[in-house]
């Protein structure tokens, strides 16, 4: 519940002026001129340059911050990824609403090439801590997004209390996944009430980014899991060339691309009419799952039955019924042991032929977290899925999946989570402001 305006509550008065736009005292002791949140272009500009040594050679334009949607959905993939999920440690509203403030305007900057703080990580006192740890100076933005996400605990926690009057506002379809068959979810890698996806083609400048926005969010919020990618497994623009995963297929050849605005707004976008759409249209739901691949088994397979448990060749893509990768699966096609394309597989069982039209766009990445102590690498997919209503799109399909592809044989998954997507920010709005509103 939010306290009665009348009610003194000295947690909520000193997160209203943490929060406040006017002159921070480091700006008036390190530099001895006041900077506001809005006039900073210049002062990092020259902070950048006297910190380090600049970046040589033609850099691409960051990407904005404020748009009619969050970036780091449909925006081109990059190569790394820093993805956090944190659980909120306050149970006040006005701290909770700063934070969100917070991280709204060191976005803006860290996806700028600039550093998360107003100061600079070498710019100020001596005598106080650096509102920037540093270790981007020198570096591009590198096509940096930061992408922003509410868990169910936002709204409800686990024992039920709505800390921050939000429960009424909670979307239907915002509940964790279930435990779908054959899951070996670690609770430690799984849900949380905020997540943050941080994508890059640097991987220092999204740990940089990641890093930085914990640090803001200390005393509010901690870490509850977090997960390192490499070597996107999805593309989102037809520029892009599809990835192979870590079985040494390409993956993500039918993903919805940015330029279809009609796909993405029955597939990705949530609408108004729906549930929760009167904060969140524009905006989407993330599905997150941790995929182990049992490599070791799976190099010891035959390459015909690679092929089979995936339903493509290795070598293009292109579906085993024969054509280019781009082309559609004759499902239908049969040979002298049965159809040409086995109905248990993976493009099989997850088309959208078969699956009432779905489609979801797909932002996977790579990952090795070293090795077991079996000795195995801890090496997979970390599956991020973009769609408008899960309860329609994704759970249906992954529980088809679990039950039917003969690929389950050589997965765990071992992490789980959704999240309620809110849509991009405006000028002088903070992330998520129409939830709060």
């Amino acid at each position: 519940m939010t306290p009665p305006d009348d009610q003194h509550d000295p947690e909520e008065e000193a997160a209203t002026r943490r929060s406040s736009p006017g002159p921070s005292r480091r700006a008036m002791i390190g530099t001895g001129s006041v900077a506001t949140a809005l006039g900073l272009a210049g002062g990092f500009t020259a902070g950048r340059a006297t910190a380090a040594e600049p970046t040589t050679g033609a850099q691409p334009s960051p990407f904005a911050l404020r748009d009619e949607h969050q970036p780091g959905i449909t925006t081109p993939v990059q190569d790394r990824l820093h993805f956090a999920a944190f659980d909120i440690t306050t149970t006040s509203r006005a701290r909770l609403i700063a934070l969100l403030k917070e991280w709204t305007l060191a976005a803006e900057r860290l996806m700028a090439g600039e550093p998360a703080g107003e100061i600079g990580p070498v710019e100020g006192d001596y005598r106080l801590p650096p509102d920037d740890t540093g270790e981007a100076m020198g570096l591009s933005a590198s096509k940096l997004t930061l992408t922003f996400g509410f868990g169910p605990g936002l709204f409800t926690d686990e024992k039920g209390t709505d800390r921050f009057g939000l429960g009424e506002r909670r979307p239907e379809p915002l509940e964790p996944l279930p435990h779908f068959p054959a899951d070996m979810l670690d609770p430690d890698r799984s849900n949380g009430d905020l997540c943050i996806q941080a994508c890059a083609d640097d991987p220092q400048v999204a740990v940089h980014a990641i890093r930085n926005l914990a640090r803001i969010g200390f005393g509010t919020v901690s870490m509850r899991w977090s997960q390192l990618g490499f070597g996107r497994t999805s593309s989102t623009t037809t520029d892009q060339a599809t990835p192979r995963n870590l079985f040494g297929f390409k993956d993500g050849t039918k993903n919805i691309h940015a330029d279809e605005p009609k796909t993405l707004e029955e597939h990705v976008w949530v609408q108004s009419q729906d549930s929760g759409g009167d904060w969140l249209a524009g905006g989407s739901y993330l599905a997150v799952r941790r995929i182990n691949m049992v490599v070791e088994t799976w190099d010891r397979q035959g390459l015909a039955d690679q092929e089979g448990f995936i339903g493509r060749t290795k070598a293009t893509g292109a579906p085993l019924s024969g054509g280019e990768e781009f082309d559609e699966p004759d499902f239908d096609l049969a040979g002298r042991d049965g159809p040409i394309v086995p109905k248990d597989s993976h493009v099989a069982v997850v088309h959208p032929d078969h699956n009432d039209g779905v489609q979801i766009l797909r932002r996977g990445y790579n990952f090795v977290d070293g090795s077991s102590a079996l000795g195995t690498l801890d090496a997979g997919l970390f599956f991020l899925a973009y769609v408008r209503d899960p309860d329609r799109q994704f759970i249906p399909m992954q529980t088809k999946m679990a039950k039917n592809d003969t690929l389950m044989e050589y997965l765990k998954f071992t992490g789980s989570a959704l999240f309620a997507i809110p849509p991009g920010a405006g000028e002088g709005e903070y992330i998520g402001q129409g939830l709060f509103g």
